[in-house]
């Protein structure tokens, strides 16, 4: 297995155990490979949740530009509610389980066919 592999089943695990989900592997690897580069690094690789600018970037760049949604309150509500549901305690909120969070939340499960 590859590096992407190991991160792949990580965050399938995060899935299961954090956030109670059964994860759609096909999509979640769609995802990751969406995620580019950014998994790769320590930094990018996770979401501030306690940042604001972060959140913003999560809202202008995946929401609205990768997934196509018009912006309105609604997006950012979504966010706090995959934040919600990963847990505020977990310190680590990993880029690519709130992306395929949000993804199936939206029902834009296409973006990726």
């Amino acid at each position: 297995m590859g590096k992407r592999d190991d991160l792949i089943a990580k965050y399938a695990d995060d899935l299961k155990a954090k956030c109670k989900m059964t994860p759609d592997l096909d999509l979640l690897s769609k995802v990751v490979i969406g995620c580019g580069p950014a998994i790769y690094s320590a930094d990018s690789e996770t979401v501030a949740a306690s940042q604001s600018a972060e959140l913003e970037l999560v809202r202008k760049n995946f929401l609205v530009k990768k997934l196509g949604l018009k912006d309105g309150p609604e997006l950012m509500a979504a966010i706090n509610a995959v934040m919600e549901t990963y847990g505020k305690s977990e310190r680590n909120k990993y880029r690519a389980v709130v992306y395929y969070m949000l993804t199936k939340h939206f029902g834009k499960e296409s973006v990726y066919k």
